[in-house]
């Protein structure tokens, strides 16, 4: 059973961040004004670390524009919009894993979800550093989407496909250098189709431990598809071939 927990809006302050840290409250990450110190800040930074909740240091105008007022006190935590999911309780048994390669935008983010949900994919898998989070906005351009698909979040994506295929699954990478046309690729099951980030596809690392490279054939001037719009293409493909009724 997935759990299931919405928590939305900015946490300011080191008091409330702090009761959020020992509530165990579900939080997306910390951001932390650059150049600020003090002991209580240092608690805030170590429980976050123990808990596997990411800290980001920002300038102090980032947290200002968050917390909607400069009296922070140097600390934000992002609450998640929803908890997520365990990667043993999605990786047991799916069929279909969608892994995004640094997608930042929180709109895309929500829109993937919603498509990947529609196309009958089974859970998302999303890396804590320099990528977009389980956020509102993300809830909302997800349209309801977010309380029916899983969605993980793993600190290595290239070691957690490393454990996805000593589990079986084939990795497919969506790249505009894949030498296979994705429409005539004999996908294996259970499958893991990766997608990149914005305006900067997959990075080398992550493309390397991709089985094959699949690529969407293009006409024109423009060389790729904003990532939601493959995502779509792709993924319903897939799960045409597979008899899925979306």
């Amino acid at each position: 059973m997935f759990r299931v927990g919405w928590i939305v809006a900015a946490i300011a302050g080191i008091h409330p961040v702090l009761e959020a840290l020992r509530a165990s409250r579900p939080l997306d990450r910390i951001l932390v004004v650059k150049g600020v110190g003090g002991q209580r800040l240092q608690d805030v930074i170590d429980r976050a670390r123990v808990a596997g909740i990411p800290v980001r240091f920002e300038p102090r105008t980032v947290l200002d524009k968050l917390a909607g007022t400069a009296a922070h006190q140097g600390v934000v935590a992002l609450g998640a919009a929803r908890q997520y999911a365990r990667f043993e309780e999605v990786s047991a048994t799916a069929r279909l894993l969608v892994a995004l390669d640094g997608v930042e935008d929180p709109h895309n983010l929500g829109a993937i979800i919603r498509t990947a949900l529609a196309a009958g994919s089974d859970a998302l898998v999303i890396p804590e550093r320099r990528a977009a989070g389980l956020s509102d906005v993300v809830a909302k351009a997800a349209a309801g989407a977010l309380e029916h698909l899983p969605v993980v979040r793993v600190g290595n994506l290239t070691k957690t496909l490393t454990e996805l295929k000593d589990r079986g699954y084939w990795i497919y990478g969506l790249d505009e250098r894949g030498t296979s046309v994705y429409h005539e690729v004999a996908y294996a099951s259970p499958a893991v189709i990766v997608l990149g980030g914005e305006g900067k596809g997959l990075h080398d690392l992550v493309r390397r431990h991709c089985d094959v490279l699949v690529r969407i054939p293009m006409t024109g001037a423009i060389p790729s598809l904003n990532v939601s719009v493959a995502a779509g293409i792709v993924l319903f493909d897939w799960a045409h071939r597979f008899g899925r009724k979306p």
